[in-house]
């Protein structure tokens, strides 16, 4: 399982940003919704790698975040409510947010509770330097691009009016490619940290059927 604990940076002097972060999220499948915890933070508990890329990678967008994944084992059965939720995982995301608030000049992003959860984290990272990198006109023009879908840069140049020129060079300086190609491996590394977390060996568990996680045939 995978819980993420988010901290509004600099809660004691701005806004209380949490009501737009649960609206950003809301649309995020996950197996609890987020919801506030304490203070200007906010929790939420998913088994799904990939709702756990996309919530945490939406939350880094706009620089008012610290995000924690902590990867491992929740309580079950599950409560009703996040808040009322506890585990190893809770744990490991407290300690994930809280380093991520000292990275200094990275993105401040964290992953904690199992073998591999640094793997993840380098990634996710390196995800995250080029979302929170781009300008808000290069955010204007990638909302109307579709990523990995054939003829979106010149649809998304229509509805603009600009030229798919200026689509395809806003694509490329912003890294919108790159992005895309990269959150599968991130997921593929956080189901990996999970499957550790659980004693499971990743390499037999996705190995080929009839075949030992070393290449052999299973007799």
């Amino acid at each position: 399982m995978f819980v993420l604990t988010i901290d509004q940076k600099g809660s004691r002097s701005g806004r209380d940003r949490v009501p737009d972060l649960l609206e950003l999220l809301g649309s995020v499948p996950m197996d609890r919704p987020f919801e506030r915890s304490v203070g200007d933070e906010v929790q939420g508990i998913t088994s799904d790698a990939g709702a756990a890329v996309e919530a945490a990678l939406r939350a880094l967008r706009n620089g008012h975040w610290s995000v924690g994944i902590g990867v491992g084992a929740v309580d079950l059965p599950l409560p009703a409510t996040t808040r009322e939720a506890s585990g190893p995982a809770f744990v490991a995301a407290r300690e994930a947010v809280e380093r991520a608030k000292k990275t200094g000049d990275r993105p401040p992003l964290a992953v904690a509770g199992a073998p591999g959860a640094a793997d993840a984290e380098a990634v996710l990272v390196l995800i995250g330097r080029l979302i929170r990198d781009r300008t808000p006109e290069q955010w204007r023009i990638l909302e109307h691009v579709e990523p990995g879908t054939w003829g979106s840069q010149s649809a998304a140049a229509r509805r603009l009016g600009i030229s798919p020129q200026s689509v395809g060079k806003t694509t490329a300086r912003a890294g919108w490619q790159e992005e895309w190609a990269a959150r599968p491996a991130a997921a593929v590394l956080l189901a990996r940290a999970d499957d550790l977390a659980r004693g499971n060996d990743p390499a037999s568990i996705h190995a080929t059927p009839g075949a030992a996680a070393d290449g052999t045939e299973l007799r």
